[in-house]
């Protein structure tokens, strides 16, 4: 039988390139993204950064729904319009629900401002800022939500 012994110097060495992993610089990498509205100053809102977990679960979520809105726009009749139109906001309050996390700086109504609040009764032009921030920071294709 064969014992390994190491040398006092190879475990210095072995110490040593531990030390080295430990002292690297770390990459601190932050999930959230805080931007401030360009359409009402003083309010900044925080949104999801997207991985491939969260991908998956925001296309599950409006995969359905941007189905029947591509086949309803391809109507003619106008009530398959307004519906494909009431539907494209269904998605549009679906990416607000999944990637708002806060808003700063807005009250509604005597209330800190949420999504649900934003979609009830908030400022559209705001509500569309954030909706706009969330699909950019997803970057879905066209083709992407179609499927």
């Amino acid at each position: 039988m064969r014992f390994t012994w190491r040398s006092d110097s190879a475990e210095a060495e072995v110490a040593g390139q531990a030390e080295q992993r430990a002292n690297r610089d770390v990459i601190a990498y932050n999930s959230t993204l805080r931007i401030d509205s360009r359409t009402i100053i003083g309010v900044a809102f925080t949104i999801r950064k997207v991985s491939l977990g969260m991908r998956m679960e925001l296309m599950r979520k409006i995969r359905e729904i941007s189905g029947k809105v591509d086949f309803l726009r391809a109507g003619d009749d106008l009530q398959e319009r307004i519906e494909a139109n009431l539907l494209q906001h269904e998605v549009d309050a679906t990416y607000l629900r999944w990637g708002l996390l806060e808003v700063r700086g807005l009250d509604i109504d005597g209330e800190p401002a949420t999504a649900g609040l934003l979609i009830e009764r908030g400022p559209e032009q705001l509500t569309a800022e954030i909706v706009a921030a969330i699909r950019a920071e997803c970057a879905l294709s066209e083709e992407e939500r179609k499927n």
